[in-house]
């Protein structure tokens, strides 16, 4: 038996640009990407088949799906891969982060299959999570502009609810029709902000023991701003609560491409 290892680094949306709804119903996307070292473990075992979660993995993840639609799966299918994958879980899952996208990214990796637009047909994030490091992505997920690396460290919050992107685009779309629908960094937060209204709590409690400028990832509802704990005088917090709910805080830095390479 043959096992190699290989990460899976979450990805995080640094600035999103979205062009106006398409005749197919989708939207062309510009948008800054930058993988992060909070990262997945993807374990990968030949012969064998089938998908499951390591007991290493971050409490949280006993309802992933793990089946025929998982996106591992998928990712096995589309490179013409048969194989036994064990799931290291740490990226959060429904916050924005990329955590399927980025386990399948690593499945393509693994198999040398390097087609893009193929890959995004499995999904708009997943041609970054092959390619990984810092980029500039454009189209629906499949035109991937490598970028030099920039050291940055960030800090994540990441509220207890999430926000469905096919929803925050449809808030988008209507936004748009109200002559709105426009932000300096993320043309999604206006509509993620109508999809989840509390949402804005957290953004001002992210904003008020940092003092930064809080930016949406992605569609959400992971938050984060430029900057270290240390720095904001926040060393050793985990947690930030709002009228009485906590929120995990992640403290995570920008990676090159290379760094999420196999291993045996």
């Amino acid at each position: 038996m043959t096992t190699t290892r290989v990460s899976a680094p979450a990805k995080l949306t640094w600035t999103l640009r979205v062009g106006d709804r398409r005749a197919d119903g989708y939207h062309d996307l510009e948008s800054e990407m930058v993988s992060l070292d909070l990262v997945d473990e993807v374990t990968i075992s030949e012969p064998g088949e089938g998908v499951s979660l390591s007991s290493a993995s971050h409490p949280g993840f006993a309802g992933l799906d793990l089946g025929p639609g998982n996106l591992v799966s998928r990712a096995l299918a589309l490179c013409g891969r048969r194989a036994a994958v064990e799931l290291t879980k740490r990226i959060p899952m429904g916050g924005g982060l990329g955590g399927g996208s980025s386990d399948a990214g690593a499945i393509l990796r693994w198999a040398g299959f390097s087609d893009l637009e193929a890959a995004s047909r499995l999904g708009g994030d997943v041609p970054f999570c092959v390619a990984g490091g810092r980029a500039m992505v454009r189209g629906l997920g499949e035109v991937v502009e490598p970028l030099p690396h920039v050291d940055r460290t960030v800090v994540l919050l990441l509220p207890p609810l999430s926000v469905a992107t096919p929803a925050a685009y449809r808030a988008l779309d209507e936004l748009r029709g109200e002559g709105g629908g426009r932000h300096d960094r993320n043309d999604l937060t206006p509509a993620a902000l109508r999809v989840a209204p509390a949402l804005s709590r957290w953004i001002d409690a992210l904003a008020g023991v940092t003092g930064a400028e809080v930016v949406l990832a992605g569609s959400g509802s992971t938050l984060f701003v430029e900057g270290s704990l240390a720095e904001f005088g926040c060393s050793g917090m985990e947690h930030l609560a709002v009228d009485g709910v906590a929120a995990r805080v992640v403290e995570a830095r920008t990676i090159p491409a290379d760094a999420g390479g196999p291993s045996r």
